[in-house]
């Protein structure tokens, strides 16, 4: 195979949020590449219907928001970097402002709305579609600045490191990427001088995810194979409401349904239960409590009951309060034969955030010498044992500038690439098995929900645990012989991911926030994160 390397100043792995952000912050001294796995609009960034937390509101303060992000992250949180993204925020704001980003205002205000666990209303909002405001802005921005070159349908294998170098220098550098060119079906090298992970979380290694297709954990499994330390990884936030569907399982019912006066009731099928409102019995912030405790909470009903779902009405506001506050869902909804301006909507939980990753400081660096991470794929000590509601973009604009002030102040501690080895697929063969890789991929998202889930056990994740090791045998023996594919990349990712979810939850011994065990349903004295060295 030719060798085709694309070199550029920094490179950049994902089109969402962060990415874009880092990408159009550098791009007025630099040369920067974007590569997006599918399409520019297909990441989480687009999905987000919430919004973006910032302290907007007169009698609101820094300190609110900071002690609300800490008490849902059940002090997992580092305070210092709290303290970093929140009193960034609102300039985050007024700059997506400026690239026209139309927040929703009430007179010459934003308009603001609360989400559970936040104690004011502090959410920038465009109607119920926030985040593919964003992400049209963000994109629309890249696509026109001249330094900034936007390349889709590259599915990233591994990072190229050191050990990739045609004369081993030892260093531990990552300087680029190989990459497999879905339109070509052949492996392309990425070199650059500094390389960025924005590639989202690993949603998809759960049967149900409100996450979109390509959520597979990538970066965090390409960053643990070339060494770095990953933590939290059994922090995986639930959305208490999915829409419960048996066709459509991942159309997420956003948190300020709730948030402007939604209520959670019990459904017709729990007998003489029927419409009780049950989170007065579980905490006396109603809806309005973190997200971990509402999903408990409701997963606690479903399995109490035998019930396929919960309800979620928010009828009693009135038609016109709705279909104004959540258009998108509204009519979404309406063409699934729901109208929630009469009706509730049937919901469950599903799996939502990936709260661990990659370990950053606050700069954004990782482990390895050229390698930052912004957004989902990182752990940067924001989210603790839980995410607050609307803190999840807020972070991809704040460490994604972060990252690129590091980048322009140290560019000269940033080496240019040395020659690194082509990709070589010489030694391998097409397969004709390709029923193995999806066969695979539904045992791991299956098992991952019943072993791995809300409510856990010891022996369950020691199940999973066993799963996963026979699989590992089996997925890196067919990447060992056969030619790579999207299908089989992310395969090998999802099953890192798994592996590393699994192992991150049977090491902490306690119930903390997202991670809640039978076996040890107390929280320790001590909030500590579980890392993973390699």
């Amino acid at each position: 195979m030719p060798d085709t390397n694309h070199q550029s100043d920094v490179l950049i792995l994902g089109s969402g949020a962060a990415g874009l952000t880092a990408a159009l912050h550098l791009a007025d001294r630099f040369k920067v590449t974007v590569l997006a796995k599918g399409g520019f609009a297909e990441g989480s960034t687009a999905w987000a219907q919430g919004g973006i937390a910032a302290v907007l509101e007169e009698g609101d303060t820094f300190e609110s928001h900071i002690e609300d992000t800490m008490v849902a992250g059940a002090g997992l949180n580092d305070r210092a970097t709290v303290e970093m993204v929140v009193e960034n925020a609102p300039a985050a704001i007024q700059r997506l402002v400026k690239l026209g980003v139309p927040f929703n205002t009430e007179g010459n205000a934003l308009h603001l709305t609360r989400e559970g666990g936040h104690s004011h209303r502090r959410i920038a909002h465009v109607d119920d579609a926030t985040g593919l405001a964003v992400q049209t802005a963000l994109l629309r921005a890249a696509q026109a600045h001249p330094n900034i070159t936007l390349v889709p349908d590259m599915v990233v294998i591994d990072l190229a490191t050191s050990r990739h170098e045609l004369r081993y220098s030892g260093a531990g550098n990552v300087w680029g990427v190989y990459a497999f060119n879905r339109q070509t079906n052949r492996v392309e090298l990425f070199t650059a001088r500094a390389t960025v992970l924005a590639t989202g979380g690993a949603g998809r290694t759960y049967l149900f995810s409100t996450a979109p297709r390509g959520a597979t954990g990538d970066g965090i499994a390409m960053a643990w194979r070339a060494g770095c330390r990953i933590s939290n990884m059994e922090m995986m936030q639930f959305h208490p409401t999915c829409l419960y569907n048996l066709d459509v399982k991942n159309f997420l019912i956003t948190e300020a349904v709730r948030g402007e006066g939604g209520h959670l009731l019990l459904p017709p099928d729990a007998g003489e239960e029927a419409g009780h409102r049950f989170m007065p019995d579980f905490d006396p912030r109603l809806e309005l409590a973190p997200r971990d405790i509402v999903a408990r909470a409701i997963d606690h009903e479903i399995k109490r009951l035998g019930l396929d779902y919960v309800h979620l009405d928010i009828s009693h506001m009135g038609p016109e309060f709705v279909q104004h506050h959540f258009p998108t869902i509204y009519h979404r909804l309406l063409d699934l034969d729901i109208d929630m301006t009469k009706e509730p909507i049937p919901v469950v939980p599903a799996q939502h955030y990936t709260c661990g990753g990659v370990m950053i400081d606050r700069d954004g660096r990782t482990d390895l010498p050229g390698l930052y991470a912004a957004g989902e794929v990182s752990q940067s000590g924001l989210h603790g044992a839980n995410r607050l509601a609307s803190n999840s973009l807020l972070e991809c604009f704040v460490f994604g500038e972060a990252v690129a002030n590091h980048i322009l102040g140290n560019w000269g501690d940033l080496p240019p690439p040395p020659a690194i080895r082509p990709w070589d697929e010489s030694r391998v063969a097409d397969s004709d098995e390709e029923v193995v890789i999806k066969q695979n991929w539904t045992e791991i998202r299956r098992f991952m929900w019943n072993y791995v889930g809300i409510v856990r056990t010891t022996k369950r994740l020691e199940r999973a645990a066993h799963r996963i090791k026979l699989l590992r045998e089996e997925v890196a023996d067919y990447y060992g012989h056969f030619r790579v594919t999207p299908d089989l990349i992310e395969l090998r990712n999802l099953l890192e991911s798994a592996d590393l979810i699994v192992r991150s939850a049977l090491h902490r011994k306690e119930s903390r926030g997202l991670h809640y065990t039978l076996d040890y349903p107390e929280m320790a004295a001590e909030a500590v994160d579980t890392v993973l060295v390699p």
